[in-house]
């Protein structure tokens, strides 16, 4: 199965409301979560994710407490963004922000703090990101503001494009002191199901191609490659007809079927 046949699997779903997105991506909302925060904290587990978003607590937890915040923000985060998708929110600034301040909520530590940084703001100083610093501080919202009207005033078909060219600039913008990769992706998946198109897992194990495509767009500007990289991890989220991985399987690699799925399901 290739990308187009995945859309448009992805679109005969006509999806109408809040209970069909939820239904869509009852299992993608996990897998997301897990390799998203993993791209960032290695600490990050199947297990804990799982159990958060399933049951709400854990047991016998004896990790940090940054990485369960973590893992309960996205869970937060998505619910929250349901109802925007479903209402087909243009990208803005306070929907940015918003997102931004629901991942991030407890999760700056006393050095930022100490700066005057905080979760749903703007950074308000620079920080060295690879070998770049990003833009000034007192250049972010106008670039970002930018950014959303270029974005919102397309009306073509070629969403991917649009997409990719996004997350691209967002990420090179780096509007915030921390979070960008989450938000950027969290965004990224916002954008393509608001004008109906399949969501990705961006996996941890790709991690390090993800990062080359974003490095290769700012040396360049060139988006073709991570056009590229975005259509293959689509495929791989969608065409593997898996279901989540049993808890104890996750940790041996081994596959586990504990619920039927309908249609197609994100891959493990």
């Amino acid at each position: 199965m290739g990308y187009e046949e995945v859309k448009k699997t992805w679109q005969e779903k006509k999806i109408k409301d809040e209970n069909d997105l939820k239904i869509a991506l009852s299992n993608f909302q996990i897998l997301f979560a897990y390799n998203s925060n993993k791209i960032e904290n290695p600490k990050t587990t199947y297990h804990d994710t799982r159990e958060i978003f399933e049951n709400g607590r854990l047991e016998n937890y004896s990790g940090d407490l940054r990485t369960i915040f973590e893992i309960q923000n996205q869970k937060d985060c998505f619910q929250f963004l349901i109802g925007k998708i479903i209402e087909r929110e243009p990208l803005n600034q306070n929907l940015i922000k918003e997102i931004h301040r629901l991942l991030m909520k407890g999760c700056y530590d006393q050095t930022r703090y100490d700066k005057g940084e905080r979760p749903g703001t703007y950074k308000v100083h620079d920080y060295v990101v690879g070998d770049e610093i990003g833009i000034l501080p007192e250049e972010v919202p106008d670039e970002i503001q930018n950014l959303c009207d270029q974005v919102n005033e397309y009306s073509g078909e070629n969403i991917l494009t649009v997409a990719s060219f996004f997350h691209l600039n967002f990420e090179a913008i780096h509007p915030f002191a921390d979070g960008n990769g989450r938000v950027g992706r969290t965004l990224l998946n916002s954008y393509l199901m608001t004008h109906d198109y399949p969501p990705t897992i961006i996996y941890g194990e790709d991690k390090e191609a993800y990062y080359m495509a974003l490095a290769i767009f700012d040396k360049t500007e060139k988006i073709d490659g991570f056009i590229s990289f975005l259509k293959e991890e689509t495929v791989k989220t969608w065409t593997k007809k898996a279901v989540l991985p049993s808890l104890e399987a996750v940790e041996k690699k081994a596959g586990k079927t504990k619920k039927k799925i309908p249609d197609m399901e994100p891959r493990m």
